[in-house]
């Protein structure tokens, strides 16, 4: 690379291992006749946006960043306006943001990937920062970065496996009529899909041989881009999937769910079926589905796992503390881990699906459940609480900072249960709503998070919850209830 004074190097944006990568992706773009590379950033919802650079242009991208509108941040999933950018302080009350001004995109190359179903088409994250240099405050992967060097400081890595729950289906109608296309502020149809299986036959093989044609598909890219496939299964309901994938670590592991998803959406789409990674669809008969995250701690120099029990321990008594952290920070980290007014239909008893503070060993009830053995070197705890709507960068930064702040003030998680769902242990967060009063009070979130970044989530996200009231009704949020049609105009299509 140009040893220049540029952006990225006067900022010091760039370590060694950047560098070093930048410059095989420009020899391998080249020798592999890219002609376009989707430089992407995630947004507050965990989706992709960016640009599509030229190779001259990345080239340029790779010393001075590229500028981009901030402006997704200022809207929620139907484009409404939730800050105004055009009053002092753009709503948000930082005097850099009045106006909508532009933001820099930094390329990370160690992300680079080659798309394998686009033409001549490269793919690459990048970080957002202000023109200054500094990180820019709302950018969920920043935000991941700092939970993580917050965790290094400590002596500790995180690792992550990951399983996904998502449906999938066949389209049916595309819902492009002009009535159905909605406006900023107003939500478009639903695109129309047909079942691909019937269900309620868990794992069975039958139903993964009428999808082959699609998953074969969804194999190979996935795949090709190097990611750690591990199974794609049947799930419970009609059309349901998960597919899980081997262990990662810190950021490389939500890099992954951000490509995984998108790769599942993209190629389904290119062949006129529809992946929706929304947790309860409102189609008969369609159950919720889950993001359930396996996480250790490792040395930082051994990579030794730090919650392998001794005899008689469920988990060392650092796991522990790490399972304590994230029981007694599971309200306060719910509206990450579960950020949709939908997300919260999972919440009910003898579901497979957590709805109290509980953990027990190899329970699929429990909100943690814990999967160890003595001496066994893949031991872990699973937090089942989240769903597949996630933003892998906040739920998994969400679960850093609640497990550090177990490790740090020695939080107990209590006896293990036997019967989860009979524990007398606090509940979770019955709605979207209560997550964001119990964040709001959260100390260790507004300190971790910084407070810039919440205030804003919470103005986000109730902005969401009124919205939904406003049309359906505070009833209509229970739980138990059915899936309203608001909830499946708002996901379906985008998550």
């Amino acid at each position: 690379m140009s040893e220049k004074f540029d952006f990225i190097t006067k900022n010091n944006l760039w370590t060694d291992k950047q560098r070093d990568a930048a410059d095989k992706v420009l020899a391998e773009v080249d020798a592999l006749g890219l002609e376009v590379i989707r430089l992407s950033w995630a947004d507050q919802y965990g989706l992709l946006r960016g640009k599509a650079l030229s190779v001259a242009a990345l080239k340029a991208a790779f010393s001075e960043g590229s500028e981009i509108t901030m402006a997704p941040f200022f809207f929620d999933l139907v484009s409404s306006i939730v800050f105004n950018p055009f009053t002092p302080g753009g709503g948000f009350g930082i005097e850099e943001l009045s106006g909508s001004p532009s933001v820099v995109m930094v390329p990370d190359p160690t992300t680079f990937k080659v798309l394998p179903w686009a033409d001549k088409t490269g793919w690459m994250i990048a970080d957002l920062h202000w023109k200054s240099g500094e990180p820019f405050p709302l950018c969920p992967r920043g935000i991941m970065k700092q939970s993580l060097t917050a965790l290094s400081n400590e002596g500790f890595k995180f690792k992550c496996g990951i399983e996904l729950e998502w449906y999938l289906t066949k389209i049916v109608d595309r819902s492009l009529d002009p009535d159905d296309l909605g406006a900023p502020g107003i939500q478009p149809e639903a695109i129309k899909v047909q079942p691909v299986a019937q269900g309620y036959s868990y794992l069975l093989e039958q139903h993964l041989d009428q999808v082959d044609d699609i998953v074969s598909k969804i194999r190979k890219g996935l795949l090709e881009l190097g990611l750690p496939l591990r199974s794609i299964e049947d799930e419970w309901a009609p059309s349901q999937m998960e597919t899980t994938f081997d262990v990662m670590e810190g950021l490389q592991a939500a890099d992954a769910v951000l490509l995984i998803k998108s790769a599942i959406k993209q190629i389904c789409s290119r062949h006129d079926y529809h992946a929706t990674f929304m947790c309860k669809p409102a189609i008969n008969g369609f159950f919720a589905s889950g993001w359930h995250m396996h996480q250790s701690l490792v040395d930082n120099h051994t990579e030794e796992n730090l919650f392998i029990p001794s005899e008689g321990e469920a988990l060392s008594p650092l796991g522990r503390a790490y399972a304590g952290g994230l029981l007694a920070n599971g309200s306060a980290a719910s509206s990450f881990t579960t950020p949709t007014v939908n997300g919260y239909r999972r919440r009910q008893p003898y579901s497979l699906a957590p709805d109290r503070k509980a953990w027990a060993k190899d329970n699929r009830a429990a909100m943690i459940r814990v999967i160890s053995g003595t001496g066994d070197p893949a031991s872990r705890v699973e937090n089942r609480i989240g769903e597949p709507a996630a933003n892998p960068y906040l739920y998994m930064a969400s679960q850093i900072v609640s497990g550090l702040d177990g490790i740090k003030n020695s939080k107990d998680p209590g006896e293990l249960q036997e019967s989860p769902y009979d524990a007398q242990v606090p509940l979770l967060p019955a709605t979207l709503a209560e997550a964001l009063d119990d964040l709001e009070n959260s100390e260790l979130f507004n300190a971790c998070f910084g407070e810039t970044f919440i205030n804003y989530w919470l103005q986000l996200r109730r902005h969401e919850w009124s919205r939904f009231i406003t049309a359906e009704g505070e009833e209509a949020a229970k739980p138990e209830g059915p899936v309203t049609e608001w909830e499946h105009k708002e996901y379906f299509n985008l998550l």
